[in-house]
């Protein structure tokens, strides 16, 4: 009886390792960007130039992304565009997934943030923006050092304050 049942538990892994090996979805281990990885390029599907990633030496760029649909990193997006706007060190590049841009425009004004760094990503969740950046997992943001190279990820608007003060 003990036999059998080592088999069949033999049998269900080899099984289960053969199964994910078969996997195309490239972020099944990983999702998003790691630290010290450089942040690919930035296109939304609505402007013809990729957004400038590269703060100056000494400074940081900050990416949020968010929806007004999704209460948390809307949230979030907020509390870190008040930290980034009383800060010069950090640019703020806010990438929002709304499907209408009624509802983006919305937000932005009602959260008061500056439109200068909110952009719109007019492909939402379909974008390939939202699987460079892993973000089926949900929202995130990527704090990036002078050279495009995350330093951290998730960060909090403490958090971010801690690192400014160093």
């Amino acid at each position: 009886m003990i036999k059998s049942v080592k088999w069949i538990f033999v049998v269900l892994v080899f099984s289960s390792l053969i199964s994910l090996s078969f996997r195309n979805d490239e972020s099944a281990f990983t999702e998003g960007l790691r630290v010290g990885e450089e942040a690919p390029e930035l296109l939304l599907c609505n402007q013809m130039q990729p957004l400038d990633l590269h703060a100056p030496a000494g400074s940081y760029t900050l990416l949020s992304f968010w929806a007004s649909y999704d209460a948390t990193s809307r949230l979030t997006n907020l509390s870190l565009n008040r930290v980034a706007e009383h800060n010069s060190r950090i640019k703020m590049i806010s990438v929002s997934f709304d499907e209408y841009r009624s509802a983006f425009n919305a937000s932005v004004r009602q959260d008061g943030l500056s439109e200068a760094s909110c952009h719109w990503e007019t492909e939402g969740e379909k974008s390939e923006i939202y699987k460079r950046y892993g973000l089926k997992s949900g929202f995130k943001n990527y704090l990036l050092d002078s050279e495009g190279k995350v330093v951290a990820c998730n960060v909090t608007s403490d958090e971010l304050t801690a690192l400014l003060e160093k």
